[in-house]
């Protein structure tokens, strides 16, 4: 219930600019929701990051499979990174940076969205959706 509430006092206090991060951000959020056996984690850093952190009951040696960073170092103009473990998804079109051991310790692959876009949001929701498959088979 905490991680609920503290993401909800979040949302409301963000008010969503021309770049429409806040509503990118919940769509993502909302297509991993929609999942079962969905956890989440919350942690906020203001002038840093918040964070978002999603899970899978059947996971047992990794805490999560996606992060979805709402990155603060500059609060009118917010971006997100949602990255993920770089052996759980493909990357076709290349979309995605390459961080060694960037995502608790191991590597991964990060995709900023600066803006509402379909064709991004899209893209990343596939992501989501293979990344989620992993965590459900617990790879």
């Amino acid at each position: 219930m905490r991680v609920e509430q503290e993401l909800n006092e979040f949302l409301e206090q963000w008010q969503d600019g021309e770049t429409r991060i806040r509503e990118a951000f919940v769509r993502l959020r909302d297509f991993v929701a929609a999942k079962p056996g969905i956890s989440f984690d919350f942690k906020g850093r203001p002038g840093v990051s918040y964070s978002l952190r999603a899970g899978h009951e059947n996971q047992t040696g990794k805490s999560l499979f996606v992060l979805l960073d709402v990155i603060d170092d500059d609060p009118k103009n917010r971006w997100l990174s949602v990255c993920f473990y770089n052996d759980f998804i493909t990357d076709p079109d290349e979309q995605g940076d390459f961080v060694p051991e960037g995502l608790l310790g191991e590597d991964a692959c990060c995709f900023d969205v600066d803006e509402y876009d379909e064709d991004v949001l899209g893209y990343v929701e596939a992501r989501l959706a293979e990344g989620y498959a992993a965590a459900e088979k617990d790879l």
